[in-house]
């Protein structure tokens, strides 16, 4: 079996290689470890977490707010079982799309462990122990991520849990505890939380998703609290145990302080994603990973010249659109076109409502590069659409150049904030102004005319409607 590309790894960032190389004519094939096509992203990530985000919102608008709309209907109950049997379709829906494009573009699928027996030749080996080899001018590693563990208490997957098992809870828990005020710690919470489980947040760092601009931290942690969870930012887990039936956490301020001990039925730890290489064998073919990653060049190229590497294992974000762009950058350098990335411009989100969507330089970034920058803040409270909504927690945040206004950030919390902020990568691609967005016709009534006036607010510090 030979194969101008294989790819080692079916989530997006993989899958989407794969297609594109099947585009471009190469004869191509997939390895995948697991029975179903997706990776992380389609069966334990992204799509899953989407689809309880989306049933715990409706459940909570019913319990809280259909009765000012004036829909009055009877107390509203959690069928848990439903609910996780919903997203296991949404999953399975998705997944069977995936296998159909690999059907439609003429991929071969292979089912097991892919491994490299020298740069040309990949050894796949299934759960029943048989092996089949191939040969293959390319590869693409596409392998994804799992989650961390803490060091001194490992998943259990019964208390101490990951983001995996907190996809497949048969219980609302009675109290859940996280590890982790970032996106899956913000997202599961929020999920938790709103169908009435206690929830408790303990981040070693001083705000929530720290790696976007602060001040939607700041927001974020107003418009969550009002779901009732309680937050420990600045702390630093101890100890954490399953005793049974409970977990017992403890953990104290890094700056000094009193102790804290918190105990709930289970303890989600998010404290981050680590490349999945096991089983790769890239000590057969002389690779050597840094910080657990696989070491790339600007051309996404290892050290052996005909093995690329992509998505989670690599540097930078781990993000499936991220992965995708990679995919599809690799598959046309190979067929000898010459794509690029601007890393800066790809966008990330946190799915809790509201959403937090950010592209570009944060503030922090740029007080670092000592770049002179000015602000355009509008909130959400000021829009006719959020008023009619009752969407009215968040605000958009423009960061634009002192000098020449180029737009440098675009941070976006409140209702729809992950579709608007594909505005915002536009206008920085096409490296527009504030004021270029602020002449541009917005909609009315649309949430996009917060953009507006924020772009306003930076350009001359004149928002018509604040």
């Amino acid at each position: 079996m030979q194969y101008n590309v294989t790819v080692i790894g079916s989530g997006p960032g993989g899958y989407v290689a794969a297609i594109r190389c099947a585009q471009l004519g190469f004869k191509t094939a997939i390895v995948e470890k697991y029975n179903t096509l997706g990776g992380t992203c389609l069966n334990v990530g992204c799509i899953p977490s989407k689809a309880l985000l989306d049933s715990t919102e409706h459940f909570h608008n019913a319990a809280h707010t259909f009765k000012e709309h004036g829909i009055d209907i009877s107390e509203p109950k959690v069928n848990i079982t439903q609910m996780i049997a919903r997203k296991s379709d949404v999953v399975k829906q998705n997944v069977d799309g995936i296998a159909f494009l690999m059907k439609k573009n003429k991929i071969d699928v292979l089912t097991g462990i892919g491994s490299f027996v020298d740069k040309n030749t990949i050894k796949v080996t299934a759960k029943d122990g048989k092996e089949t080899t191939i040969t293959t001018d390319n590869v693409i590693i596409a392998t994804g991520s799992k989650p961390t563990p803490l060091p001194f208490a490992p998943f259990d997957k019964k208390r101490i849990i990951s983001s995996t098992e907190a996809l497949e809870l048969k219980e609302v828990p009675k109290h859940l505890i996280i590890v982790g005020g970032g996106v899956i710690g913000m997202e599961l919470g929020s999920v938790y939380a709103r169908i009435g489980s206690k929830v408790s947040v303990v981040e070693f760092l001083d705000s929530l998703i720290p790696t976007m601009d602060g001040t939607m931290g700041k927001e974020l942690l107003k418009s969550t609290k009002k779901l009732g969870m309680d937050f420990y930012l600045g702390h630093k887990v101890t100890t954490l145990e399953n005793k049974g039936k409970e977990v017992v956490l403890k953990a104290e301020p890094k700056n000094g302080g009193a102790a804290i001990e918190l105990k709930g039925d289970y303890c989600l730890v998010s404290v981050g994603r680590r490349p999945y290489t096991e089983g790769l064998g890239l000590e057969k073919i002389g690779i050597e990973l840094d910080k657990g990653k696989v070491p790339v060049d600007d051309h996404l190229k290892t050290k052996i010249d005909n093995i690329y590497a992509i998505g989670d294992v690599i540097r930078g974000a781990m993000l499936a659109h991220k992965a995708e762009e990679e995919g599809v950058n690799v598959a046309e350098r190979l067929a000898g076109q010459k794509p690029h990335i601007n890393y800066l411009l790809i966008p990330g989100v946190v799915y809790t409502w509201p959403e937090v969507a950010s592209v570009g330089y944060t503030e922090e970034q740029l007080k670092e590069q000592s770049r002179a920058y000015k602000i355009g803040n509008f909130p959400y409270k000021a829009l006719g659409r959020a008023r009619a909504s009752m969407d009215m927690d968040g605000l958009v945040k423009i960061l634009a150049d002192k000098a020449t206004d180029e737009i440098l950030g675009v941070h976006i919390i409140g209702a729809r904030a992950a579709d608007m902020i594909a505005a915002g990568v536009v206008a920085m691609e096409y490296r527009a102004s504030a004021e270029d967005v602020s002449r541009m016709s917005h909609a009315h009534p649309t949430y996009m005319e917060a953009v507006k006036e924020a772009c306003l607010a930076a350009t001359a510090n004149r928002p018509i409607h604040m």
